[in-house]
């Protein structure tokens, strides 16, 4: 804007083909919220990139050539084979069209895409595979834990039944070899039995002695004493 023109440029919208100032850039991105539009850094010279126009003062010709030798845009005169003070400047050096660069950009780009391309296939396939491995390894170790458990279960049911048949057996073998429960009640009635008998004993033989021995005294005497042995 004319009101403007006194204020610094500091973007440029491609579309246009303008220079704009910051209160213009604000108007400009608000009409035409499509168009691109670049900030400016005072250090560098992008009249050539924008305006598309060779920025030598008596070339007013469209840039539609790149010089690949000084990275540089040119126009047909700075290629021109007659040399001059302002023509020519690029006429030995390696040009080419900018067509040309677009389409071996866009050729690469299709290259880069196609490569990018086939690079997330193989990488999708190989996630897949990859998940498959770990779901067999994970169910092969679910299953050799479950072997596990059936075998230490095995083990631990034989070893119960051992268990119960050897205590059964030691009850058994002690039973046989040793004296039971009813033989012990038996034996401690042995002491009282000896001691009657030896009283008995005693009081017949003093009755013996005293001439007062009663023959039925006698009898029931070796009756009794061969009922305890």
């Amino acid at each position: 804007m004319s009101e403007h023109k006194e204020n610094d440029s500091n973007s440029y919208c491609q579309e246009c083909k303008i220079y704009m100032c910051n209160k213009c850039e604000k108007y400009h991105s608000e009409l035409f919220k499509n168009h691109h539009q670049y900030k400016l850094d005072k250090e560098q010279d992008f009249s050539e990139l924008f305006t598309g126009f060779c920025k030598e003062k008596k070339h007013s010709v469209e840039l539609i050539y790149f010089c690949k030798t000084h990275n540089k845009l040119c126009c047909a005169e700075c290629i021109a084979k007659v040399k001059t003070n302002d023509n020519g400047k690029h006429t030995d050096c390696d040009v080419c069209t900018i067509e040309d660069i677009e389409n071996n950009k866009k050729n690469k780009l299709k290259e880069n895409i196609k490569t990018l391309e086939d690079l997330s296939l193989n990488l999708q396939q190989s996630i897949n595979e990859l998940k498959i491995i770990f779901e067999k390894v994970e169910k092969n170790k679910e299953e050799l834990k479950m072997n596990i458990q059936k075998i230490f279960t095995n083990i631990r049911n034989t070893l119960n039944e051992r268990e119960d048949e050897l205590l059964l057996d030691v009850d058994k073998l002690y039973n046989e070899l040793f004296i039971n429960e009813n033989i012990m009640k038996e034996s401690e009635k042995l002491p009282n039995k000896i001691k009657i008998s030896l009283e008995k004993g005693k009081e017949i033989d003093n009755n013996w002695k005293n001439n007062k021995l009663n023959i039925l005294n006698i009898i029931y005497y070796y009756l009794y004493i061969n009922k305890i042995r």
